[in-house]
């Protein structure tokens, strides 16, 4: 029986127990398995980790160093990043059920956004202002807001705490790290490396814990100055609640169910390929799953036929095996409300086109679905499934397809196929989500900025303008005359 390793956490750079020494356990999805222990976080716990992030904010050597060896450190921990790459994939693989080719390649990628911030940490400005008053030169420069709380979902776990971390630490602010309870593993396992890439203590601490206490303590926290959160709707709602404790500025990436357009002109192939890994890579578990196939009338039958062939030689398997091509789903709970949603949507009237049921093997897999759905008012369409399941509808004109792809409580990102250029300039402007694909589906860099509108959230990540969301302006007024100020009571 292989051994089960139980984690500590990582608290003003001690590896530590939870106070009271309870722990939860962390299932394999592909076996159903315990594979490790993880430290149920107490409030006290996390009141030391937010203290020790103020201290290294406002007294630690953090504060005093210059954003160049700030950025220094940033790029040393991305160069160690990578040479860790295959460790922390595996890790994340057995953690999450997501495939190791992807989880190793992604760390290896991640790497990158923290070259870039290191790149970034000393080019944050602030201006001069041509003031409407004599004698006066007033300039602005940005300061960092302090104690950061990020929390982080289980799913690409490690590229979200770089496009969180990174800017804030460039910026000049101290963190503190909740992961995810479903998947904690992989995050414990990157803080390994904090402290070899010359982070002081308390820069970055690392909690881990389920939302109550731990996700309540960190987000009220009174040293807390700002909230990065990504994950569901229901605990965006708390945090908000918890941010009113703190005054903490706060933002939020919520998911979506991301639309998917394919006009009659598109490349069929190309569109299909980009579908398959918009709504199956990572088993459908993505934020920005392409999950609402919307297909010209002229071109449905063709691109259904294609896409179902595809889609039915996908391999499900071992997530540790290079040759599967798709994974179990993380969690029991997706599961089970995956198969309660397309039950429903079939007695809503919808068509199973491939997929609909759990394969017959162990551990937590479905298979890749595409549902067939008659009208935009069956339940399934907006809701987030965060899995492989496809809803698939039909349109004949421009202006419908758009109404449909705002019909949505979601906006996150879309997709766009076609070869018409004008046409895919108005639709990408028509269409009410933050990202934008055209021709492609599912990439990013640390150079553009992502994030969603309506009920996918708020605040961007990644770009240089994160560095700017974590900081804020001070306003500077030097009088330069030598003339002393005149009588306040007498007016001239």
């Amino acid at each position: 029986m292989t051994e089960i390793r139980t984690y500590q956490m990582l608290i003003d750079g001690e590896w530590v127990d939870a106070a009271d020494a309870t722990t939860f356990d962390s299932i394999n999805p592909a076996t159903g398995e315990v594979w490790c222990r993880i430290p149920e976080a107490t409030e006290a716990d996390v009141d030391r980790a937010a203290r020790a992030a103020h201290e290294a904010f406002s007294q630690g050597p953090w504060s005093t160093m210059t954003p160049t060896e700030r950025g220094k450190c940033l790029s040393r921990l991305g160069v160690l990043l990578a040479d860790s790459s295959e460790k922390l994939g595996r890790i994340e693989s057995i953690d999450t059920g997501k495939m190791l080719k992807e989880t190793r390649w992604q760390a290896a990628y991640i790497a990158q956004f923290f070259e870039f911030y290191a790149g970034c940490a000393d080019k944050i400005s602030g201006s001069t202002l041509p003031i409407d008053k004599p004698d006066m030169f007033v300039f602005t420069k940005r300061e960092p807001l302090g104690v950061v709380a990020a929390v982080v979902p289980w799913n690409s776990q490690l590229f979200l705490v770089a496009v969180k971390i990174g800017p804030a630490l460039a910026a000049g602010n101290t963190v503190v790290l909740k992961a995810s309870e479903h998947a904690s593993a992989a995050m414990l396992e990157f803080g390994e490396l904090i402290a070899a890439a010359g982070f002081p203590p308390g820069v970055v601490n690392i909690v881990t814990g389920h939302g109550e206490p731990c996700g309540r303590a960190l987000t009220s926290h009174p040293r807390v100055a700002r909230i990065s959160f990504t994950g569901g709707p229901d605990a965006a709602r708390h945090v908000l609640d918890n941010s009113k404790q703190n005054f903490a500025q706060v933002s939020l990436e919520l998911g979506g169910k991301s639309p998917f357009i394919v006009f009659d002109d598109a490349n069929i192939d190309s569109a299909v390929n980009a579908s398959i890994a918009g709504i199956f890579g990572a088993t459908g578990q993505s934020c920005v799953a392409g999950s609402r196939l919307y297909l010209h009338d002229d071109i449905a039958d063709e691109f259904l036929e294609k896409m179902t062939a595809a889609v039915g030689q996908i391999r499900i398997g071992d997530p540790l095996d290079d040759d599967t091509q798709m994974g179990p789903l993380c969690t029991s709970g997706q599961l089970e409300h995956i198969n309660a949603e397309v039950a429903h949507a079939q007695s809503e009237g919808a068509t199973v086109l491939a997929g609909g049921k759990q394969p017959a093997r162990g551990g937590l897999f479905y298979e890749p679905t595409i549902l067939e759905c008659p009208r935009q008012d069956l339940r399934i369409v907006d809701t987030e499934l965060f899995g492989p399941v496809l809803c698939v509808q039909r349109f004949t004109t421009e202006e419908e397809v758009v109404a449909l792809a705002n019909d949505s409580e979601h906006g996150l990102a879309a997709g766009i196929f076609t070869r018409d250029g004008a046409r895919s300039l108005r639709v990408a402007d028509a269409v009410r989500s933050g990202i934008v694909w055209v021709n492609t589906y599912r990439v990013v860099s640390p150079i553009a900025e992502f994030g969603g509108v309506k009920g996918s959230g708020y605040g961007r990540e990644s770009g240089m303008q994160a560095m700017y969301d974590y900081t804020r302006p001070k306003t500077i007024w030097m009088n330069t005359s030598d003339e002393p100020m005149a009588n306040p009571f007498v007016m001239q």
